[in-house]
């Protein structure tokens, strides 16, 4: 009775994830329940096709039985159906089983009526990847580019790993080496050779998801495409573009199968806690993409993407890509006043941007950088660039602070007032448009220059750059490397030859980096100056973006140009009474509200109206001060209308440890086990191994159960996996 009562319970929760996967469990022309065999056995669940023809079985088990365990009870059920998958389920887990492809696999969610028969029908139909050329050219931005050597080596060790059957791949190109243009072209094989239907492209910043879009719609012509934003309703295209910040709020409203293939762009930066979670939500084939060197690439990504040795499944190494002269060198400006040298530690582990900044600049040095980097950029920017006929060429500044930003435009534009104004512009996520200064900056004569904090870090792509101006202190190697990626790209039309970094703050010193012997490996060009990473953080370092400051370890946030300092509880307090006092009269407020999805228009209609003075609500400023990184701009308005609860930290944690074990093949005594850790770990904000001796894990015998389901060295690299990929802490 006991036994019979637990699988009916497992079969209500299967009836449930059913109609969430857009199956209806009483409509029997799309499902049949305990469907007699010949053996005299009977399959629990039937999923029909259109035509009525089974596509898939449904073993169903008690929630104490591991589903995988029911592999070949189920098996003779499907043949005899000719149903081509099973799902085997316990009403808690779901595995998905392509036998005549492959072994069975834990998934998320079921597949709808669309996912199977099209998988289906796919199998039927691809054809041989080797049958579909590689091209030799492309157009690209009305261009004809080449093929290069590297990216058909990449392609054919692509079609390698999807005809092996593998799930996941995970490639290494520097910055500037074309890896979207690449991805475009791979997936133009893969549409034509019937592989795949549908595609997700996942970024984690708007300049990102601009640059994707556009190549994809460059590229890949022939099919429809869309960028997914967080309030307007999706569209059944076959390529989707989507920002993995709006995509953690929109993956439930998707199957499990509802894609073939998942690109994250950036990879190292989604294999953490929530980001995860949009990643395994999906049963299809990852594609990882990164610029960041392979010893800066933490063990959870390469196990995501099941590389051997830690190492990516294809890389082409940046020295390489400047002896090819696929990318332009750089070299570092002598001479200039440097404020901080390379050793100096300030704070590290309770960095406040602002306090650094009135630490270590002032009007007077402030001017003198600007002043130091103007007199070389003019009087270099021919030799960098023989065809470049506006100076001093194009230029990225970064600087420390908004406010810190707003000042070096400022005396940049008095140096030239000529230009009334518009020889330096800032591009922050205050400037209401950002994106019209980007245009200009990318396309038009002015502004010659950029002054930004966090947008132009990584995700850039202006192939006109000469100069790098570094006004601010990087810690983080890997932020360091894309900063320097964006002054990297070739530019023939201008006859770029090579491009200057300015660095005022000693970075290049700290990490070793010089223009011979460049900065790529985990101990800098050529001999260890500082750790990686701090030694004893407080709090979780957020790398998202790769900012290398703490995003909690400071209660306020920056809002207007002039970067004034608001208390982040402050700001969340006036975002919610200015949201309730707009919903009444504001009608796009109103669809928000009534949860009915917005035209693209209208949300950025809303957006720029509300990142105006004088709060300058925008995105940003929002996932700051909520502490949210993962949050997007109609989430936050729903939670200021009540229509949204913001997950507590337990319940973003408990979610994104499931996401984690999805990744992971385990039984399901393991799997209990590292639940029991998980919840401990939510209490103490990590897991230390002594914490299986003490109480009140030590009462459940913690450390002889871990030992006896792990091995002993197997229950540490466990625990450490699972502060660093959910706690996001280092192990002590």
């Amino acid at each position: 009775m006991r036994d019979s009562t637990t699988e009916a319970d497992a079969r209500i929760n299967i009836d449930d994830m059913l109609r969430r996967a857009g199956w209806d469990p009483a409509d029997k022309l799309q499902v049949t329940t305990e469907q007699v065999s010949s053996s005299g056995g009977y399959a629990d669940y039937v999923l029909l096709a259109e035509n009525g023809r089974p596509l898939a079985i449904i073993e169903a088990k008690r929630s104490a039985i591991q589903p995988y365990s029911a592999k070949q009870q189920a098996l003779p059920y499907a043949q005899e159906m000719k149903a081509p998958f099973i799902f085997l389920s316990n009403g808690e887990l779901i595995y998905f089983w392509d036998y005549a492809n492959d072994d069975a696999r834990m998934v998320n969610s079921f597949f709808s009526r669309r996912d199977l028969e099209r998988l289906k029908e796919m199998r039927s139909t691809r054809k041989a990847l080797a049958t579909i050329d590689i091209p030799e050219y492309y157009i690209r931005q009305d261009e004809s580019r080449i093929v290069r050597p590297y990216q058909r080596e990449t392609m054919q060790a692509l079609d390698h790993a999807f005809e092996l059957g593998r799930r996941h791949f995970l490639m290494e190109l520097p910055t500037g080496t074309g890896k979207t243009d690449l991805i475009c072209l791979y997936l133009r094989r893969l549409f034509k050779a019937g592989w795949v239907e549908r595609v997700l492209f996942l970024v984690d910043r708007d300049q990102l998801a601009t640059q994707a879009i556009g190549a994809i719609q460059d590229i890949l012509t022939e099919y429809s495409s869309y960028w997914l934003r967080s309030g307007v309703a999706r569209q059944e295209q076959q390529i989707t573009v989507c920002l993995l910040q709006t995509m953690i709020g929109r993956y439930p409203q998707f199957s499990s199968g509802y894609f073939d293939v998942v690109i994250a762009d950036e990879c190292h930066r989604s294999i953490y806690g929530a980001w995860q979670t949009a990643l395994t939500h999906f049963d299809a084939f990852h594609i990882g993409l990164t610029a960041t060197p392979a010893a800066y690439i933490e063990r959870n990504t390469f196990q995501f993407y099941r590389c051997k040795n830690g190492q990516p499944d294809f890389s082409f190494p940046i020295q390489q890509a400047f002896d090819d002269e696929y990318l332009v060198r750089y070299k570092f400006a002598t001479g200039i006043t440097v404020l901080l040298a390379g050793g100096a530690e300030v704070d590290d582990e309770e960095y406040d941007p602002l306090e650094f900044e009135r630490t270590w600049t002032n009007e007077d040095t402030n001017r003198k950088m600007m002043a130091e980097f103007d007199r070389l950029a003019w009087e270099n920017y021919r030799e960098l660039a023989s065809k470049q006929k506006i100076g001093p060429g194009k230029t990225i500044v970064y600087a420390i602070t908004k406010q810190h930003a707003a000042r070096l435009a400022s005396y940049l534009n008095e140096l030239h007032p000529e230009r009334n104004g518009r020889y330096a512009e800032i591009i922050t996520s205050d400037v209401a448009n950002a994106a019209d200064i980007i245009r200009k900056f990318k396309n038009e004569d002015y502004p010659q220059i950029a002054v930004s904090v966090g947008m132009l870090d990584t995700g850039f792509d202006c192939r006109e750059v000469l100069h790098l101006v570094m006004c601010r202190r990087v810690r983080s190697p890997i932020l360091y490397q894309q900063m320097r990626g964006r002054g990297t790209r070739t530019a023939p039309h201008i006859g770029k030859r090579e491009f200057v970094i300015y660095d005022f703050f000693g970075n290049h010193e700290y990490f070793n980096d010089d223009d011979e012997d460049i900065f790529t490996r985990t101990r800098g060009g050529s001999a260890p100056t500082v750790p990686e990473r701090p030694s004893k953080p407080p709090r979780d370092l957020v790398e998202l973006g790769l900012e290398d400051e703490w995003l909690n370890a400071v209660r306020y946030i920056e809002v207007g140009q002039d970067g004034e300092r608001v208390d982040k509880r402050e700001y969340v307090s006036k975002w919610k009474e200015s949201i309730e006092d707009l919903a009444a009269d504001d009608s796009i407020i109103q669809k928000v509200r009534d949860d009915r999805p917005l035209l693209k228009e209208e949300e950025e209609k809303l957006q720029q109206r509300l990142n105006s003075p004088a709060m300058y609500f925008n995105e940003d400023n929002l996932r700051r001060a909520y502490d949210k990184p993962g949050g997007n701009f109609i989430d936050f308005i729903r939670a200021a209308l009540g229509k949204l609860r913001i997950k507590s930290r337990e319940e973003e944690l408990t979610e994104n440890f499931r996401a984690w074990l999805v990744t992971r093949s385990l039984t399901l005594e393991k799997a209990q086990y590292l639940s029991l850790l998980k919840n401990r770990g939510i209490v103490t904000g990590n897991i230390e191994l002594g914490d299986l001796f003490d109480p009140p894990l030590s009462v459940l015998d913690a450390a002889g159960q871990g030992v006896d389901l792990f091995g002993e060295n197997g229950l540490k690299e466990i625990i450490e996996d699972l502060n660093e990929s959910i706690f996001r802490r280092k192990t002590a």
